[in-house]
């Protein structure tokens, strides 16, 4: 081989080996822009917040393959945290709780203030006034609504969006049964606003991603005070929860009061049948 081809051919093994330690070399990323508001965030409400890469909850899956006999999986050692209907803004929650995202008149529909302080509240519900709806709520954050319609992918990631479906002007989401468990006790609620902080996590909410980080040291769940006092939560705490069909929930103080309880509703509906029944087959029973 010729001097200068030798030369060249020493030139280029040289700049492939530069090449390669370049390419090894980490560089630093860019912080991330995630969209965050309150507990229970609305859309319109977003902030930017610029959170490092590094801060980022670890990759592990939230959640193991379903129980035999079981639809949805637990979702396991989930940061939970307490919010409240009528919540008052705060440094970690700029947004009050007066309307959910699927309820402008949340606090006037539940009947007032859901007071979280235990000296005013009895058997799981404030002691001044007895709420219209289920006192055992909590939010995940996601919101399958859009300003019209759903969301696009909630057809998609919905796993019970073509059962629920009941027109554009309705989520598929809200009053979904939820179980949550700490230690041996299991109390189950009523998903009734969106958050914490987020409402587009689908991949968390329906999938095996971890809550993203946020001011409530990366909370995946929200949980009224009658789940606190159920469970004897601390204001942040962790649990387990995953989604149940309404055939698995039995019966308990969360199946005693509320317009929206689905105990409640179908209730009334076996107490109007029931009524109903002596009027069939040519009037009354007299007795």
């Amino acid at each position: 081989m010729k001097p200068g081809k030798i030369t060249h051919t020493i030139a280029l093994i040289l700049s492939s080996i530069s090449s390669l330690f370049a390419h090894a070399t980490p560089s630093k990323a860019e912080p991330t822009k995630i969209k965050v508001s309150k507990k229970s965030q609305k859309s319109s409400e977003d902030l930017l917040l610029r959170v490092d890469p590094v801060a980022f909850s670890p990759g592990y899956l939230s959640s193991a393959p379903p129980e035999p006999g079981e639809r949805f999986p637990w979702k396991k050692s989930i940061v939970t945290t307490v919010f409240w209907i009528g919540e008052e803004p705060s440094a970690n929650n700029p947004v009050p709780n007066r309307a959910s995202s699927w309820d402008k008149e949340w606090t006037k529909n539940y009947g007032g203030f859901d007071d979280p302080n235990p000296a005013r509240r009895s058997n799981y519900i404030p002691v001044n006034f007895t709420p219209r709806q289920n006192p055992f709520y909590c939010a995940l954050p996601y919101n399958d609504k859009a300003a019209t319609g759903h969301r696009p992918e909630a057809p998609r990631v919905v796993p019970w969006f073509n059962e629920a479906y009941q027109g554009p002007a309705v989520s598929t989401c809200k009053g979904r049964w939820i179980a949550i468990r700490k230690g041996n006790r299991t109390v189950y609620a009523q998903w009734e606003d969106a958050g914490p902080f987020r409402t587009d996590h689908w991949q968390y909410v329906f999938g095996n991603e971890r809550p993203k980080p946020n001011l409530n040291k990366g909370a995946g769940l929200d949980v009224s005070p009658a789940v606190r006092d159920y469970l004897g939560l601390t204001e942040t705490d962790v649990t387990d929860w995953k989604f149940v069909e309404f055939s698995e929930v039995p019966r308990g103080p969360w199946s005693t009061m509320g317009e929206n309880n689905t105990f409640v509703i179908n209730d009334r509906k076996k107490g109007a049948e029931l009524a109903e029944a002596p009027m069939r087959g040519g009037g009354p029973i007299v007795r």
